[in-house]
């Protein structure tokens, strides 16, 4: 008998399945072609208004209503790179989330930025009280990890902002966006990162950044527009000034559709909850999860006490077809915050997709691995 229970637990590290209508926007495309704002024929001219209306959708998700300070880019990591190399860095101090990424932590790093990590719960959820004057007064900006690849932890974001009320705010969303709230506008953000293929369901190769003041960024990428083409300068207008080069428009094709057609959760909450529950009770594990389950999100991790995580995480799928990801999942800092560096542990992340009878599959597999 054919088995169609959904075994796919690595959503964090991109998400599958997708709508069945992304693949069909892409091929679309493929087979009508036109390129993007580069002269007024018909196949341009409908590639330009997908690309457009793609934005304008994005501007819902991420609660703002300019949009056209959204910008196209291939990925979070590299909208995360050009944000912070056109930022001119005054004190060259950031403080960042105990829970930050390697998208985060290495372009910091070659910059020769100086980090500080924000006060923190055990599980790494920031203590917005316990953040000092001090902290505040000498702070270029602020990057938090909106949702942890590792445990899941939601991070506070408005409560954030209203402390660091006149300071730069970077919100990396890779993992948030399309799975929990973000109003940018309302909460005053001033940099959304984002990537297409996680949250969103859309293609790989799909991402980029919101910016609220464009004028706080040089452009680090020039090149051709089809705009102010007479000028050997970027355009100094939104989104021009950051979007040099031909984008993925076949992408965005499929990005498009995933935003027109995200399903809503064929699993709850409440089964989630009770099968953390019922895997911290079992002493040959540590769950890595929320303490408040208010603040998680559709990811946990499990580090087995008495075994390897890679070896643990070959079990599941060698045995019964449970695919997930094991290491430290490019966020070393944030293992060095749960106590799980350097081994790492092994990360499960679910999909719209999933069904409750999917999630009783994966507990009983976890449990007979063990």
């Amino acid at each position: 008998m054919e088995d169609y229970r959904n075994k796919y637990f690595d959503n964090a590290c991109t998400s599958f399945p997708k709508p069945a209508e992304v693949g069909n926007a892409m091929l679309k495309h493929l087979n009508e072609g036109g390129s993007y704002g580069r002269a007024a024929y018909n196949r341009i001219i409908s590639s330009t208004r997908a690309v457009e209306e793609t934005r304008e959708k994005l501007g819902s998700f991420m609660g703002t209503k300019h949009f056209s300070n959204i910008v196209f880019d291939y990925n979070a990591t590299s909208a995360i790179n050009k944000i912070l190399s056109g930022f001119s860095f005054k004190h060259k101090t950031v403080l960042v989330s105990p829970l930050e990424h390697n998208a985060v932590m290495r372009p910091l790093t070659l910059l020769g930025i100086k980090v500080e990590i924000l006060p923190h719960n055990k599980d790494g959820y920031i203590a917005v009280e316990q953040i000092s004057p001090s902290m505040i007064e000498h702070a270029d900006m602020v990057i938090v990890n909106h949702i942890s690849n590792v445990n899941g932890v939601v991070q506070p974001i408005s409560q954030l902002k209203e402390v660091f009320s006149g300071t730069p705010l970077l919100v990396d969303a890779s993992q948030s966006l399309g799975k929990v709230e973000v109003l940018a506008d309302e909460w005053n953000i001033d940099f959304v990162a984002f990537t297409g293929h996680k949250g969103l369901l859309g293609p790989t190769g799909t991402g980029g950044f919101y910016v609220k003041n464009s004028d706080v960024l040089k452009a680090t990428v020039v090149g051709g527009t089809g705009s102010n083409s007479a000028s050997f300068e970027m355009p100094n207008y939104m989104p021009d000034k950051f979007q040099a080069g031909t984008p993925n428009i076949t992408g965005i094709y499929g990005l498009q559709a995933a935003l027109n057609n995200k399903p809503k959760n064929s699993w709850d909450w409440l089964t989630l909850h009770s099968i953390l529950n019922e895997l911290k009770q079992n002493s040959k594990i540590r769950v890595l999860c929320a303490e408040d389950y208010t603040f998680q999100s559709d990811v946990f991790s499990i580090f087995p006490c008495n075994e390897d995580v890679s070896g643990f995480a070959y079990k599941l799928n060698n045995e019964y077809g449970i695919q997930v990801r094991s290491g430290l999942h490019c966020s070393p800092l944030a293992h060095k915050t749960l106590g799980t560096f350097p081994k790492g542990s092994v990360r499960f992340s679910l999909s719209p997709y999933h069904t409750n009878n999917d999630l009783e599959f994966l507990y009983s597999s976890i449990l007979n691995a063990i």
